[in-house]
């Protein structure tokens, strides 16, 4: 069979518009570049509560920070490596947000799916009021001191590291002078598994128009409205009146569990665990 050749002009012609398509996309993924991490902080988070059973369970997954000059950007793990389905799942039985810190407008920004949106809220950085205490502990082979405070109703226990010179650390916790190495409440734990120095680039939120944008504390209460409800774990769509209509895209992958169901690119679960909130 003969092979087709486009006439030369017109190759040209498709070459140079692939070019300025290519100059175009780079351009946008640079101008959503909003700061340069220098640390990278991985955490391990475990959260303890109860299967939709009754039956206590730990659930684990990971939270890395990026920690810039100016913003700090905390995230589940699967926003920072490369997609994996079991990650996803097992995030999404936590609802651990992705967090910005030190905006251009001094705000923190948090972001976060629940079904079948996404959300998007902003306040100006809260200060929190630590008591600094004189106990010092090594924990992931770093000398820390340690403090407590109340943040939204829960109260922390946390201990910071000198050495790392930043005022950073996991979710929304920050202020002390050193970066916060484990943090502990009645349900959740946060601890420091590895440093990293390297320079990473921390983008902003998407500007999509789809995304629900609304007050933090009303973001706050219905987020702990939807998931705390006591139908939740049994039926973890229970709020949505039309499941399917609200499906945009669906997807059927193998995790370590077994067959996952995503819809819009998230996890569906059928069953979830107990709501342990992190801010009332």
């Amino acid at each position: 069979m003969s092979k087709k050749h486009l006439p030369l002009p017109r190759m040209r012609t498709i070459v140079i518009l692939l070019a300025l398509a290519f100059a175009v996309v780079g351009r946008a993924q640079t101008d959503n570049v909003i700061d340069t991490a220098q640390v990278v902080a991985i955490y391990d988070y475990e959260c303890r509560t109860l299967t939709a059973d009754d039956e206590p369970v730990v659930d684990r997954m990971q939270v890395v920070v990026q920690v810039g000059n100016r913003v700090t950007k905390s995230m589940p793990s699967s926003e920072y490596v490369a997609f994996d389905a079991t990650m996803k799942a097992q995030e999404a039985l936590m609802h651990i947000p992705t967090v910005y810190i030190g905006m251009a407008d001094g705000t923190t920004t948090v972001c976060e799916y629940i079904f079948p949106n996404e959300y998007e809220a902003s306040e100006p950085t809260p200060a929190i009021a630590w008591t600094l205490l004189d106990d010092t502990i090594t924990v992931a082979g770093l000398k820390c001191r340690q403090a407590e405070a109340e943040l939204r109703g829960l109260r922390w226990r946390v201990c910071y590291a000198e050495e790392v010179p930043t005022m950073a650390g996991p979710w929304r916790l920050r202020g002390l002078p050193g970066l916060i190495v484990k943090a502990e409440s009645e349900a959740h734990t946060f601890t420091l598994n590895e440093l990293r120095h390297e320079a990473t680039e921390i983008t902003a939120p998407e500007a999509n128009a789809a995304v629900q944008r609304m007050e933090m504390e009303k973001l706050i209460k219905f987020r702990n409205d939807v998931f705390g409800n006591r139908q939740y774990p049994n039926n973890p769509t229970y709020y949505v009146a039309d499941v399917a209509g609200s499906i945009t895209r669906a997807d059927v992958m193998r995790t370590n569990a077994g067959m996952q169901v995503f819809a819009n690119n998230h996890p569906l679960l059928s069953k979830a665990h107990v709501y342990q909130t992190l801010e009332k």
